[in-house]
């Protein structure tokens, strides 16, 4: 039989931790309470965004899931920042960043206090991975609560259709009042953004992966489900604490094929790439940009959701989540069924009792009938990108693109060039010094990509960074540039007039530019000065990897 307190023991056993358990009476601790499992519940609870507005109540129905089952709940929090608020600002930069002080600071707490097990609940781009980072760096029984997807505002708007907005007002097709309608009526309430963005992606990804209770990805943020899910795994985390079933039984290679696999199908967020990359590091199973590639070749798009198409996650909830999906799949030979997940069973067992789709519903093609037969997710290399690039082709955009660049150095001056009309067609806008150092930080180009499609130019230009793109963008775009240009990367060295080509049938992106004259430019390049040079950004700039390594602040310690 498992030993049920391995790490609690330690901290409230014995006469000479009396100080410790003396200190924890005040905060709802009773006698009979230290001889329990201490369960702690990582709450991502905030007022600084709509995504995690809601998430107190769900901690704690996640502790009194905890306490029912014979543990002994300990709700902490830790911090959030919104991507949509800080959008297209300096504080953008603290985004990425933020996934790696979440994580921190849950693995912190946990370690600190000696939990047995752990709840971590997400509701926002960077603490949902950050959660999963410290599911697997703590190794502890745990389970990943979503915080659900936010309902659609009016005429079905959400945070895409104000940045679009924006756009439109730029181009002279929406007025200032339309402009200030749509702002006022996008988003009604809390929830995490409701298309297929990076908030629903890597809730799928992480059921996919095994560490959510099945359809926890998809699940209205203000609903009975939602809350019951929360409580179900507060009382799960106790049942796997029994049974002794830790993250690594779960996060195998197979899993993550698993979380690729419904990723596509999905046609999720190019951030799912950077996180599935970090939590496979956290989690010590060897996974790489080829990855992505391989399982990409034999697994089709299915889904039509935004951004790149009509539907929203609440709709895909009202026919069933992903559970069918995961299932169809399945049968396929598409994922792996054997894998173990958070409720002691198989994801096979799981599935096996989940219904099919209505036969009415169109938001789920068949096999036979996909929205892109391969990936969406596409790796590129070339003599642009020699260490790999990630591109977001649907299909929608086309397979290839050739133009002229326009080089911006950082997302402000381009979005400038794009709101003035200086950006026309033809252009490869080549947004730089974005990457993970840097930036710092990595900061999404949300922005100009929804300039560039509220000016109806999502077909005739294409957009090319070393940062990286928000779930919400769509068009001809390709980030996670590698070497980055902060590091003398080729993309440092591309002047405005240069020919470049992307071909996404041959995962090329090129510039034509010879040898020799790379050279030359390289000897008159010299870095620029650092954006930080203090503080949180500092820190992150020096330990950061490679986005083509998941942008993760441990790698050099391994």
């Amino acid at each position: 039989m498992a030993n049920e307190r391995p790490y609690s023991s330690q901290v409230v056993d014995g006469v000479e931790q009396a100080p410790s358990r003396a200190m924890l009476y005040p905060t709802g601790f009773k006698k009979e309470d230290f001889s329990k499992p201490q369960i702690g519940i990582a709450s991502t609870w905030s007022m600084v965004t709509p995504c995690n507005m809601h998430i107190n109540e769900l901690a704690e129905a996640a502790a009194m899931g905890a306490d029912e089952a014979g543990a002994k709940s300990v709700l902490f929090n830790t911090i959030t920042v919104s991507d949509g608020i800080s959008m297209g600002t300096p504080g953008m930069r603290y985004s990425l960043v933020s996934r790696e002080v979440i994580a921190d600071s849950i693995e912190t707490v946990v370690g600190a206090q000696g939990f047995d097990g752990f709840v971590a609940i997400g509701g926002c781009d960077k603490n949902m991975p950050a959660c999963g980072i410290a599911i697997a760096r703590m190794n502890r029984p745990s389970v990943f609560v979503y915080g659900g997807t936010i309902l659609p505002g009016e005429q079905r708007r959400d945070i895409v259709s104000v940045f679009e907005a924006v756009g439109g007002h730029a181009a002279g097709t929406v007025s200032d009042i339309e402009l200030q309608e749509v702002e006022a009526t996008a988003i009604p309430g809390p929830g995490s953004c409701g298309g297929m963005y990076t908030a629903n992606t890597m809730a799928s990804s992480m059921e996919a992966l095994g560490l959510s209770l099945p359809n926890s990805s998809a699940q209205n943020a203000v609903s009975e489900a939602k809350r019951q899910d929360s409580y179900n795994a507060g009382a799960a985390v106790r049942n796997l604490i029994k049974l002794g079933i830790k993250p690594s039984d779960i996060l195998s290679r197979e899993a993550f094929e698993n979380a690729i696999t419904i990723t596509i199908a999905l046609e999720g967020s190019t951030n799912a790439v950077l996180h599935l990359l970090a939590i496979a590091h956290a989690a010590q199973i060897p996974l790489t940009l080829d990855d992505f590639s391989r399982v990409g070749k034999r697994v089709p798009v299915l889904a039509d959701m935004r951004p790149a198409g009509q539907y929203a996650m609440s709709e895909l909830i009202e026919i069933g989540g992903i559970q069918p999906l995961m299932k169809t799949l399945l049968a396929e030979g598409l994922m792996h069924g054997d894998c173990l997940t958070v409720t002691g069973k198989t994801l096979a067992e799981n599935l096996a009792t989940v219904p099919d789709y209505p036969a009415t519903q169109k938001i789920i093609r068949p096999l036979s009938n996909p929205i892109k037969k391969d990936s969406h997710l596409v790796v590129l290399r070339g003599n642009l990108a020699p260490e790999g690039a990630v591109a977001k082709i649907t299909g929608h955009e086309g397979l290839t693109f050739t133009g002229t660049a326009r080089c911006f150095h950082g997302e402000e001056a381009a979005m400038a060039a794009i709101m003035d009309g200086t950006v026309d067609k033809g252009d490869v806008v080549i947004v730089r010094y974005e990457g993970p150092k840097g930036g710092p930080g990595m900061r999404e180009m949300l922005s100009p990509t929804s300039a560039i499609n509220g000016r109806g130019l999502s077909e005739h230009v294409a957009l090319l960074t070393d940062g990286r793109f928000s779930g919400g963008s769509h068009g001809f775009v390709i980030g996670h540039v590698t070497p980055e240009a902060h590091l003398g990367g080729p993309i440092a060295l591309v002047e405005d007039g240069d020919t470049i080509t992307v071909d996404a049938e041959q995962c090329t992106v090129t510039l034509a530019v010879s040898d020799d004259e790379m050279t030359r430019r390289r000897t008159q390049w010299t870095p620029p000065e650092p954006y930080a040079k203090r503080g949180t950004l500092a820190k992150y700039a020096q330990q950061v990897s490679s986005a083509s390594e998941g942008a993760v602040t441990d790698k050099y310690l391994d």
